[in-house]
């Protein structure tokens, strides 16, 4: 672990320090205020790179957790009247519960199942995602707060009264108190209620009809006749260093150079901004409650949530995990990752975290860093502890409005453009009416804008149900026998037993038979592994692939693209109408495959083999 420790060592500083605001920034954005995200940080990066299963990879709260985990909190805290202190066990608990599951799917050997999610379902997730954390931070970039605008708040006064009859009755039916014939219990413990709980039933109600994204369109117009020049001020300031400090080095991250500079001139100036909550100084506490205070029924309705965090979690890191694989040419272990990832999460929970996954960001900027083995993941998360350690009460003094300044543009960075911008070539392959449409376009929408406005749990479940069921119809259209795009070497087809020996060291020929879907991407990944270091040309031979979805067009593309790096010349044999289409659509032909390079059948391919190799003229 230690033959590299230089490059793990300004790897894992590095991360850290990309981190940091990051941390800051997705816990303020969860609703537990930056400590969580601070720690959630530092538990998870050590913890899941000591477990895991990808060298390099560095965790920590994510955007697509942080979003799932923000909804788990909001709807958490509704039920406690907005108690945080009341709340907390439960929501960690959850957390806590997620952590275990995404252990067991790891000691399940379930890591490997992962790939089977398809490209339409993970953009429309991703572009949601984006979404809902740039719209919801529009609000504390114009300094707007719903629960403190008294107008906005009075108008809840009448339901706040309604909720709070409503859980004395709920009381009372627990305890085998019948309402109608003890009134008088009723009466007096609705007499015990102050103006103060009333207020606060009241600003709890108004958070949450404020909350999301339908929410903050609701309050929207409040907030724009409202708005707080300073802290918008410091959002665009912020916003604008992150993106225009690129421009100058990348050396240094911008969001972090945002962070000190905005903040420092805040502070340095004595402007009247809005600082973050405070950050608890000293080491974290484990909050023992998880298990002390524990009840199955309280968390018995979140049950599901908690395995959909653990799934997003495991999917989110092994996504992390293979870019990771093909920065450093190694091979992850999706399921010993799926196991430290579940420790991680559960550690954090204990200490108050919010849960997380692989970052890509910063495990690519660890791997530039010259980051090596699994002692930069931890290293990265020693770093933070000592920040922590020593710059908490500074870090307390951070606007709000920077924090979210900076998740603009983590909202901004994290959807997926690539899917978007292949919406208007996508073939139309389903026709409702009149109308011809793309099916992969459809599922990727209708993820999106129910992730945007609905449920991100739900919408995700239904963009697979759909996918699957597209599949089933386009496969059953095609008649296509079930997919076998294998990764070993196969057996010789009819005409190629010809084939000059001499070439064969220098040609490597490919069958694809069956169509390249989302369940077979990861196979035919392999394809640029198997290649001799002999080998000048590869054949590939597409007969007998009859359909090919967007994750397998964007594997085609990947696989392509690294053979044309390596110098590697590729030949297209018997690509049928929809493929070659599809690969038309978006440019691989004629980009990455001439026109030339291009045949019917073999016969002509081997022709232009011979013609083209130096080896050829030696046997000619």
């Amino acid at each position: 672990m230690f033959k590299h420790f230089r490059g793990d060592l300004f790897g894992g500083i590095t991360a850290g320090i990309v981190a940091l605001p990051l941390a800051l920034a997705f816990g303020v954005s969860s609703g537990l205020g930056p400590s969580a995200g601070l720690y959630g940080a530092i538990f998870i990066s050590f913890f899941a790179a000591l477990f895991g299963g990808t060298n390099t990879q560095i965790s920590g709260p994510t955007a697509p957790m942080t979003a799932v985990s923000m909804v788990i909190i909001a709807g958490i805290l509704a039920v406690h009247d907005g108690d945080v202190a009341k709340a907390l066990p439960i929501i960690l608990a959850v957390f806590l519960l997620a952590g275990i599951m995404q252990i067991g799917l790891g000691l399940m050997g379930l890591g490997k199942y992962i790939k089977y999610i398809p490209y339409p379902v993970v953009s429309g997730f991703m572009t949601a995602i984006g979404v809902i954390i740039l719209v919801t931070q529009i609000l504390p970039a114009v300094g707007y707060y719903p629960k403190e605008d008294a107008e906005y708040v009075s108008r809840f006064k009448a339901d706040a009264e309604e909720e709070i009859l409503e859980n004395i009755l709920k009381e009372e039916a627990g305890e085998g108190i019948l309402v109608l014939e003890d009134f008088e219990e009723t009466i007096r413990r609705a007499g015990e209620i102050t103006p103060a709980d009333m207020q606060k039933e009241a600003k709890t109600l108004a958070a949450k009809e404020a909350s999301g994204v339908i929410g903050t369109f609701r309050v929207l117009p409040r907030a724009l006749k409202s708005i707080i020049w300073l802290e918008l001020g410091l959002a665009l300031a912020t916003i604008f260093i992150i993106y225009g400090f690129k421009r100058v080095t990348t050396a240094v991250p911008s969001t972090l150079v945002a962070l000190i500079v905005v903040s420092g001139a805040a502070y340095g100036f004595g402007l009247p901004y809005r600082p973050i909550e405070e950050i608890p100084s000293g080491l974290p506490i484990p909050n023992l409650e998880i298990f002390t205070g524990f009840k199955f029924g309280a968390i018995a309705p979140y049950i599901f949530t908690a395995l959909t965090l653990s799934l997003l979690g495991a999917i989110d890191s092994l996504l992390t995990s293979v870019v990771a694989d093909n920065m450093t040419q190694t091979k992850h272990k999706p399921n010993k990752e799926l196991v430290g990832q579940g420790i991680g999460n559960s550690i954090a929970a204990i200490f108050g975290g919010i849960p997380g996954a692989g970052a890509t960001i910063r495990t690519v900027v660890n791997i530039n860093s010259g980051g090596k083995t699994r002692l930069s993941g931890m290293i990265a998360g020693v770093l933070l502890l000592v920040i922590l350690l020593a710059l908490g009460p500074v870090a307390s003094q951070i606007p709000a409005a920077v924090l979210a300044g900076i998740l603009v543009t983590v909202g901004i960075g994290v959807m997926d453009y690539r899917g978007l911008k292949a919406i208007p070539y996508l073939p139309k392959d389903i026709k409702l009416g009149p109308l011809n449409l793309s099916s992969e376009v459809i599922i990727m929408l209708v993820v999106m804008v129910l992730s945007s406005i609905w449920n991100l749990v739900y919408a995700v479940g239904i963009g697979l149900v759909f996918a699957s069921l597209m599949f089933m119809k386009k496969i059953g259209d095609l008649t296509a026998k079930r997919s076998d795009v294998r990764p070993l070497k196969e057996q010789a087809w009819a005409d190629e037993k010809d084939f000059p020996k001499k070439l064969r060291e220098e040609v490597f020929i490919k069958h694809i038979k069956g169509p390249l879907f989302f369940g077979s991407t990861s196979d035919f990944q392999q394809l640029a592994e198997q290649i001799p270091d002999s080998a000048s040309s590869v054949v590939i031979r597409m007969g007998r692939m009859q359909y090919m979805d967007q994750s397998g067009l964007y594997a085609m593309e990947d696989v392509l693209q690294d053979l044309k790096r390596k110098g590697i010349t590729v030949l297209l044999v018997g690509i049928l109408e929809q493929p070659k289409y599809m690969m038309q659509r978006i440019d691989i032909i004629p980009d990455l495959i001439p026109e030339e390079h291009i045949f019917e059948d073999f016969k002509p391919c081997l022709e232009w083999i011979k013609e083209n190799l130096k080896e050829a003229e030696e046997i000619q």
